[in-house]
């Protein structure tokens, strides 16, 4: 099928969906055909004042995700759709119903597992049919897990079992879309759980179950505390698709200074847990983290992201990697994620892949040759041969 766009972006007029705008409007290729999708066409057309950009240089279209024949059209009109639109449990489904119907390449930024669950239960088979690649959390969920894990697994021996962990430290303000995730993954934890084991139970080759893991101490000296993210799922699916080699485990922790930060952010994770559990509490929580807000252009410059990982083969082998990026890891990282995502399946050469994919397994070493080009890094810190 003909089509019009080489990719939309539907959601431009929330936070993060326009500084992935902005990212596009300075970075895409000349020639790239890219459209702004979303319900409100006049504050679309803001966004589009904002990048300087013409109506002939960058359409507009009309799409609401309460509106299904306006998705199929924008899911027939364009090879990729990016999306921004949150929390997906509520608003997602409809968008990845029609491309997958259509045939269409998708990515998001969910951190939800319950909505990554739902689609591969409810579409992974019709885009497995069509040929469509639904790529979910592309963003700082879970890009620096799934291609850092993917990086530091092409640096050791094959054929063996590799244990991974990695180390994440950072600066900069949660996403209001991160904390609504956060929140309603708490909300609908019962939800969730039946959503994993329903999806276990039809996958033919199931990811190992991520690991419970203790605080341990970090390899350059810090404290850590295990991160309860999509991010471990996220990577094991890539080690079953990628056969990333027999026995292979993964750990994802939060690094931090000292004993009495690692107490403060248990402290904290059982504050949010407890308010998100409550109604009441957990209208006021959200309501503190308003969708299409964010910080200054002066605070996303000021943040930054490190995420180390250790990497250990049985024979004894190491290496220490790290993915870093020198802008805040929720907003700006994240725009420059999903849009180098977006712009991959678009416009490179990729393995064949179709249904529910991750990013390594849809775009591995293409995808970290973009970000690395745009300044989120992948390097070697250090390597221990067998012998020592």
């Amino acid at each position: 099928m003909a089509r019009s766009y080489d990719l939309v972006l539907f959601g431009a007029t929330g936070f993060t969906g326009g500084l992935t705008a902005e990212y596009l409007g300075t970075h895409a290729p000349a020639g790239l055909r890219w459209a702004l999708a979303g319900r409100d066409l006049g504050k679309l057309a803001e966004v589009r004042g904002r990048l300087g950009r013409s109506e002939t240089e960058l359409p507009l279209l009309h799409a609401d995700a309460g509106d299904a024949a306006s998705l199929r059209r924008l899911a027939e009109s364009t090879g990729v759709v990016a999306s921004t639109v949150g929390p997906y449990v509520k608003y997602g489904d409809p968008l990845v119903a029609a491309c997958a119907a259509a045939g269409t390449d998708y990515t998001d930024l969910t951190g939800e597992p319950r909505f990554v669950d739902e689609t591969y239960l409810r579409h992974h088979a019709t885009a497995a049919r069509t040929g469509a690649r639904l790529v979910h959390a592309c963003g700082f969920d879970s890009i620096p897990a799934d291609l850092g894990a993917w990086f530091t697994v092409q640096q050791l021996p094959g054929g063996q079992p590799l244990r991974v962990e990695s180390f994440y430290r950072v600066s900069g303000r949660a996403s209001a879309g991160t904390v609504h995730s956060l929140v309603g993954a708490v909300a609908d934890a019962g939800a969730a759980r039946r959503a994993a084991r329903e999806r276990r139970s039809r996958e033919s080759s199931p990811p190992a179950a991520p690991l419970r893991l203790l605080p341990r101490t970090h390899p350059v000296g810090l404290w850590t505390v295990p991160m309860p993210t999509l991010d471990p799922r996220i990577v094991e699916r890539s080690a079953t698709a990628l056969g990333y080699g027999p026995g292979f485990t993964y750990g994802q922790y939060l690094a931090l200074p000292s004993p009495v930060h690692v107490a403060g952010a248990l402290a904290g994770t059982a504050a949010i847990t407890a308010a998100a559990s409550w109604a009441p509490t957990r209208e006021r929580l959200l309501g503190r983290f308003a969708s299409g807000t964010g910080p200054t252009a002066e605070q996303r410059l000021a943040g930054w992201m490190s995420v180390r990982f250790s990497g250990v083969a049985a024979d004894g082998t190491r290496v220490l990697t790290e993915v870093h990026s020198d802008l805040d890891p929720g907003y700006a990282s994240t725009a420059i994620m999903l849009a180098e995502s977006t712009l991959c399946l678009a416009l490179d050469e990729l393995p064949p892949t179709a249904g529910q994919v991750t990013t390594a397994a849809a775009m591995g070493e293409r995808l970290v040759a973009r970000l690395d080009a745009a300044g989120i890094t992948f390097r070697v810190r250090k390597r221990w041969p067998r012998s020592e």
